[in-house]
């Protein structure tokens, strides 16, 4: 008969070679009660018990990792500035840049899906999903990780043309090449110049911001 483990105090070793954990003992005359709990014992003659040692503590249960990201919803302002600040760090994109794209892409839907079959916050197709490596499209962290990847490979293209990195984005980079620029496409040139004006409009409005702070 034993206690757990979670509160054994004694171990208790018997000279017929078993051993036994306790909470703790009483001596009774020549005899010994060993408590596995309150008011439950096992009650032994001494010259049974070879020996009783004091236990430590049990350790301490390890500590619960933070849960992820929630990964079929539309994450908070807090965790969406937190995707996308990891995103921009490993690519050295503006963070500013990266949400003027999400907002002309999906303007923060996890779950958009365009009449082309593009999905998630930055508006992956299939096929370019695929290619960067991204298994599940609808995971902020997945979708946003491959849209950055593939808008700094554009980025790098252009030699940081970003107005055509944005149309390549939009309409492929074989429409920027067919055309040696911006594709005539109204909805191509709409989108640039949407996610342009946007991405000043964040970077004026967060320097105005911190010019009042400084003051």
């Amino acid at each position: 008969m034993g206690c757990s483990a979670a509160h054994a105090f004694e171990h208790v070793t018997l000279r017929n070679g078993f051993s036994l954990d306790c909470i703790r003992h009483e001596a009774i005359g020549d005899r010994i009660r060993l408590y596995t709990g309150d008011t439950n014992y096992q009650e032994l003659a001494s010259a049974e018990i070879a020996s009783i040692e004091m236990m430590p503590d049990p350790p301490k249960p390890p500590p619960v990792p933070a849960a992820p990201l929630q990964i079929h919803t539309i994450p908070t302002a807090a965790e969406m500035h937190e995707l996308l600040a990891q995103a921009g760090a490993a690519h050295d994109i503006d963070v500013e840049l990266l949400a003027s794209v999400i907002k002309a892409e999906s303007n923060f839907r996890v779950d958009a899906i365009s009449r082309a079959g593009a999905r998630g916050l930055m508006q992956l197709m299939p096929s370019t999903a695929h290619d960067l490596g991204v298994q599940d499209v609808t995971r902020a962290d997945q979708n946003i990780a491959g849209g950055t990847a593939y808008l700094d490979s554009l980025l790098k293209l252009y030699k940081d043309n970003l107005a055509l990195a944005l149309a390549a984005y939009n309409a492929g980079p074989a429409a920027v090449a067919k055309y040696h620029g911006i594709p005539p496409y109204r909805e191509t040139r709409a989108y640039v110049s949407r996610v342009m004006n946007e991405f000043y409009r964040r970077k004026t409005a967060l320097a105005n911001t911190t010019n009042v702070a400084s003051r």
